[in-house]
């Protein structure tokens, strides 16, 4: 497909002489169509060229020259707006959808590279509540997107499942386990236990000591402690895969927090050779106030290991074990200075400076309630399997009502759900906070999931009525020059770019609202041109492009994980 950035850069190049890609990073798109289909702010230039925008925009339009891919230049306040040939754009994509069909918008950018994306780790003995679904939606969005771009890609799913919580959960069990059946409801059980222990925790100190106690003896192998742990393990991870089987997510690895406590040793031990660790009222830690980063505690006064710890030496094992280029913690803001604190802490690690320098945090908004933070000790948390069910609930209702005949309507309603509330943890920047509302989780109109699903769904519904697909050369590319199909064939070009900017910032709403863009302008294609036509090369046109938009809809959807549905 043309390039029509590099096009432009180009011509410039070569009459400024600079860097043809320096200049490629300049140019914009306009705010407004009417100012054309790419900008070049010539005040970039200013400082270089020692001259004003407005004469060096002046002075460049008289040296540039129209062709077959630009039809028209113009200037507006010191920038050169270019307009493309409709034409050249129209085959360019078309004839680039036809080559790659399934794949398009994909490329080999992530060619020989890995990237790890550790993502949605919920912790062990505690219910997958809505504030684990944003870290999984996003992680496993952004594993395929990485994917689609021919990365090497590695899921990980970072368990909670070490650490002085399990110490409580121990001792709530050792004190009223006979009281509870972990076969019926086992994570309620478990989180009833958790949420009695702390309550104790708060009113005798003694018995906080007696869990810190439990997760030592955890640590040392203690049969009982790790015979429980393990019966902890395995029933949380029972439960936890109904969610991940709804969501249509998996994982490469499950190796929680307890799989390196065997290979935290080695982590102290380098720390110390490179004489970084130093003791602190008797802690282990690393001073970073040089850093402004305050301490990292790596062994507290009582010898157990922390996060931290745990973290390095999941670096070094990951190194060593994938030599990955990236490395992406897909982890709330809250703990933005634990990880600026562990990946300055792993440049002290003999691992290679390209997995050093791939450390990434992937930083996100919270989710709250309308009452304020949920949590797990005061057992105020809405669970994610009961927010996909309701999905899927109301959306299955709604079909009885209006379409009782529907086959499959229980599959139906169960891709429509569950796409709601995926777009929904996925529509806005990922940094903003979220105030969790059921009925704007579970919202279908406007610019929502169940809205993208809608349109594919009418691409097929006019395919079935074409009753065929036009082969590529019977498409008459001079048909699609009106406004509104020119609209869907730039949002066809702009869908590998988009892509890009997704790996580049690490945020999948950039696709989330690229594709709500390309259903309205499809809708308004649609409803501005008859395409069931008596002319056949009209119709042609027009079917072909409506068949590439739906094969994008789809792609596109499937990357942020949502399927689409048959009927709506």
């Amino acid at each position: 497909m043309l390039d029509f950035k590099e096009i432009i850069a180009e011509k410039i190049s070569k009459i400024t002489q600079l860097d043809i890609n320096e200049l490629k990073n300049y140019i914009e798109i306009p705010p407004n169509k009417d100012m054309g289909d790419y900008s070049f702010p010539c005040f970039k230039l200013a400082k270089t060229l020692r001259k004003a925008p407005q004469i060096i925009a002046e002075e460049l339009k008289s040296q540039l020259s129209v062709d077959e891919n630009i039809e028209k230049i113009e200037i507006v306040n010191g920038y050169l707006n270019f307009y493309i040939n409709r034409i050249s754009m129209t085959r360019s994509v078309l004839e680039e959808f036809e080559k790659k069909q399934e794949l398009f918008g994909s490329n080999d950018s992530g060619d020989g590279k890995t990237v790890l994306v550790e993502f949605s780790s919920p912790n062990i003995a505690k219910p997958f509540h809505i504030g684990h679904l944003r870290t999984t939606v996003i992680g496993a969005a952004l594993n395929n997107i990485y994917k689609y771009l021919g990365y090497n890609t590695v899921r990980l799913n970072h368990l909670g499942d070490y650490g002085t919580q399990f110490g409580k959960m121990i001792e709530g069990y050792k004190k009223w386990g006979n009281e509870y059946n972990l076969d019926e409801n086992p994570i309620e059980q478990l989180m009833d236990i958790y949420v009695r222990i702390n309550e104790l925790c708060k009113e005798d100190e003694n018995v906080l000591d007696a869990c810190r106690n439990n997760f030592k003896m955890l640590e040392e192998g203690d049969s009982y402690c790790v015979e429980l742990w393990n019966k902890f393990k395995d029933l949380s991870l029972k439960e936890f895969c109904k969610t991940y089987d709804l969501l249509g997510i998996e994982f490469d690895s499950l190796n929680g927090e307890a799989f390196y406590s065997d290979k935290m040793q080695e982590v102290i031990d380098i720390l110390n050779t490179h004489g970084v660790l130093v003791e602190s009222e008797g802690a282990k830690i690393v001073d970073l106030e040089d850093k402004k980063l305050g301490v990292c505690m790596i062994e507290k006064s009582n010898g157990s290991t922390t996060y931290a710890t745990r973290d390095l030496a999941a670096i070094l094992y990951r190194a060593r074990t994938y030599n990955f280029d990236k490395c992406l913690y897909v982890v709330a803001y809250e703990q933005n200075l634990h990880f600026k604190q562990v990946f300055e802490v792993a440049k002290n690690l003999p691992i290679p400076e390209k997995c050093k320098n791939g450390l990434e945090h992937v930083s996100y908004g919270m989710i709250r309630l309308s009452t304020g933070k949920m949590s797990t000790r005061e057992g105020t948390v809405v669970k994610v399997n009961e927010l996909l069910q309701e999905a899927i609930d109301r959306v299955l209702k709604v079909i009885k009502e209006k379409d009782p005949n529907m086959e499959n309507k229980e599959e139906e309603a169960k891709k429509i759900g569950i796409g709601a509330v995926i777009y929904n943890n996925l529509c806005s920047t990922i940094i903003k906070d979220q105030v969790f509302d059921w009925d704007t989780a579970l919202n279908f109109n406007g610019e929502t999931g169940p809205y993208i699903q809608y349109v594919y769904v009418r691409t097929k519904s006019v395919l079935e009525k074409a009753g065929y697909l036009p082969k590529f050369e019977e498409v008459n590319i001079n048909i699609l020059q009106d406004d509104a199909s020119q609209s869907v064939i730039n949002s066809l070009y702009n869908f590998e770019s988009v892509l890009m900017n997704v790996v580049q910032k690490n945020d999948p709403s950039f696709l989330s609202r690229y594709l709500i863009e390309l259903a309205q302008n499809y809708s308004n294609f649609y409803n501005e041109n008859k395409i069931i036509d008596d002319n056949k090369d009209i119709q042609n046109a027009r079917v072909y492009l409506t068949y590439a938009t739906g094969k994008v809809l789809k792609i596109g959807a499937g990357l942020l994980g949502i399927e689409m549905p048959n009927r709506m």
